[in-house]
């Protein structure tokens, strides 16, 4: 199953001073959920020095994060070749794996228009005027089957030596196969706090940035649309982010966000900064739609729909399922 383990609680974000003395109301003071797991929290965001322009990219795990970070690494840049690897270029603020003043002074030295990596659902960020802030879904389904297959990519050792978690006393069970395991994701019945990667920390992700989807700072995406039609979504996300890119480098620019010419070029845009990734490449293992419906047996297509239809509003399916 997915790794995330803390609980959520409300943490109260209070107004902050700006140089003047006066307090700064550019951040909404409404309370945000705490998510916390073994190598997140959500935490590392109050107080975060916003800048205007600044861009989050807050997606769950496996639903197009990297493919993000790459289309706004290219418009904000407008160059293919990256200056620096792509998981330094938008550090994931969140990830207890680098301190978080090691982040922060990256992000402070920067010059360009920053753009940032969370995890956490918007309900756990501050909501800054001065940023805009890119959703990102997938198919609950296909984001499940990538996120088994991620599983197995990852060094746990080097993992818990970053984030300070002790070795474990016994070797873990084995893993069960995929369509085991599909089917317990599918079923499982806690808290999104317990577990943001689960069917319910997904259907959440997707239902409140949903509920704001008409703040002139918020922008949802698809996976689905990228796949679709990457050069209409990248020119709508360039609009929404008032970047204007000469004609001439939207043809090569598009061509540098498409999955094969990332997947060659794993060693720069696969988000890897301190190596915790077995083989970089794998990462991007298929970049296509359709692998959890086809693990599952129609009876089992039609459970899942079933659950997930009393989970989330309509609305929110048929956006998720791209229908």
């Amino acid at each position: 199953m997915a790794p995330y383990s803390g609980a959520g609680v409300r943490c109260p974000v209070t107004s902050r001073l700006d140089g003047s003395g006066r307090y700064d109301r550019r951040v909404s003071q409404v309370p945000l959920v705490r998510y916390r797991s073994v190598d997140e929290d959500s935490a590392r965001w109050l107080d975060f020095p916003f800048r205007q322009g600044d861009i989050v990219i807050s997606t769950r795990s496996k639903s197009g994060t990297t493919w993000m970070q790459m289309i706004c690494a290219l418009l904000v840049l407008q160059t293919t070749e990256l200056p620096e690897p792509l998981g330094r270029l938008s550090p994931w603020l969140d990830w207890l794996g680098t301190p978080r003043q090691n982040v922060v002074a990256r992000l402070e030295a920067q010059d360009h228009r920053r753009f940032i990596k969370t995890h956490t659902p918007l309900d756990g960020i501050p909501l800054d005027r001065r940023a805009t802030y890119i959703v990102v879904v997938r198919h609950p389904l296909d984001m499940a089957v990538s996120l088994y297959h991620q599983g197995d990519n990852i060094d746990r050792t080097r993992l818990r030596q970053l984030t300070g978690q002790p070795e474990p006393r016994e070797p873990p069970p084995p893993r069960p196969a995929l369509h085991e395991w599909l089917l317990s994701w599918i079923d499982w019945d806690g808290s999104r706090h317990e577990q943001l990667d689960s069917l319910p920390g997904v259907l959440w992700h997707a239902s409140d940035a949903w509920t704001r989807r008409r703040q002139p700072n918020i922008v949802l995406v698809h996976y689905d649309s990228l796949s679709g039609d990457l050069e209409g979504e990248m020119r709508r996300l360039a609009a929404a982010l008032g970047i204007t890119v000469p004609d001439s480098l939207w043809l090569v620019m598009v061509r540098a966000a498409g999955f094969e010419e990332m997947r060659v070029n794993a060693v720069l845009t696969a988000p890897d900064p301190a190596d915790i990734l077995k083989d970089r490449s794998q990462f991007f293992r298929r970049g296509s739609s359709g692998a959890g419906r086809e693990v599952l047996t129609p009876d089992e297509l039609a459970h899942y729909e079933a659950r997930v239809g009393h989970m989330a509003p309509p609305d929110v399916v048929a956006w998720l399922h791209h229908s």
